[in-house]
């Protein structure tokens, strides 16, 4: 809703449903939590965002809980077209009037330069972008162009499912609040996105087919060390911003919901759930405790 190809690169793509998740395992059996009062059940899914076509991960547990919930809330809404993407992609993460040659250290931009060659794209192409967006860019293309299929990701295939059940989709936030988690960094934090980005992306496939190991067998060790732990000791103004102020705002959101009655499946980027301020945290210090569902 939503997770970067390194440390920040790694949960931040996942936060805009641009990160690519790889490996399929054999049995893939993704944690599961649940909160609970005397007429409410809400569970707690974490997601990746775009998967290969083959990947498993729909085990007759969760298709129990998502089967029983009335309804499904995803981290982010869900666009009904590409096009309203494009435009706040437009709007937020290009900058004409100040060039990424004009941002960046030259070592940095001779290697911007050296990645988009490498995709295919004219250096100009991303030379109009903010840093934000560049970063992404140069994380996706390389996954996409090994098969990684944006349709495949968790969210599409439980929204689809939603519809065709006639189950009610809501969200915590709107693309566009989301999109301005990346837009409203600071110029320095925007560069040292972009920057670690270019140092590490030879190293993306075989880090999010970690991941993605991970996560299918619910490994939130693992899940912890590679979206939480990095981010966390290494950039700690992003981290509480991406991560530690939306979990407290959603489980205020929660805590409201569970006073309601019915099932809900909630389902957000598997980072939310996993590390010292994870969203079952937050719920634990406003009074409601997460349970794993065995």
């Amino acid at each position: 809703m939503m997770i970067l190809l390194g440390r920040v690169r790694r949960f931040a793509l996942a936060l805009i449903a641009f990160a690519a998740m790889g490996a399929s395992p054999v049995l893939a059996e993704p944690a599961l939590w649940a909160i609970k009062d005397k007429d409410s059940t809400i569970y707690l899914f974490g997601t990746v965002h775009v998967l290969r076509p083959t990947t498993q991960w729909r085990s007759p547990r969760i298709a129990k809980a998502f089967q029983d919930a009335d309804d499904l809330v995803m981290e982010i809404e869900q666009p009904e077209d590409a096009a309203t993407t494009r435009a706040l992609m437009l709007k937020y993460g290009v900058d004409p009037t100040s060039p990424l040659s004009s941002k960046l250290k030259p070592e940095s931009y001779a290697k911007l330069r050296a990645a988009a060659q490498g995709m295919g794209f004219p250096p100009q192409a991303l030379d109009v972008m903010r840093p934000w967006l560049a970063a992404l860019t140069v994380s996706l293309t390389p996954l996409t162009r090994a098969g990684y299929d944006p349709e495949s990701g968790v969210e599409r295939l439980l929204s689809a499912q939603a519809k065709a059940a006639g189950k009610p989709i809501s969200a915590f936030e709107t693309m566009e609040q989301q999109v301005r988690f990346f837009a409203d960094m600071t110029p320095a934090q925007e560069t040292q996105l972009l920057e670690s980005t270019l140092d590490e992306i030879d190293d993306g496939p075989a880090k999010i087919d970690a991941l993605v190991t991970a996560w299918a067998a619910g490994d939130q060790g693992e899940l912890r060390r590679q979206m939480v732990d990095e981010m966390r000791s290494d950039y700690p103004d992003v981290y509480k911003l991406l991560l530690v102020d939306r979990n407290k705002d959603w489980a205020r959101q929660l805590k409201t919901k569970l006073a309601g009655s019915g099932v809900s499946f909630v389902a957000v980027g598997a980072g939310h759930l996993a590390g010292p301020d994870s969203l079952q945290v937050q719920l634990k210090a406003l009074g409601i405790k997460a349970k794993p569902v065995e």
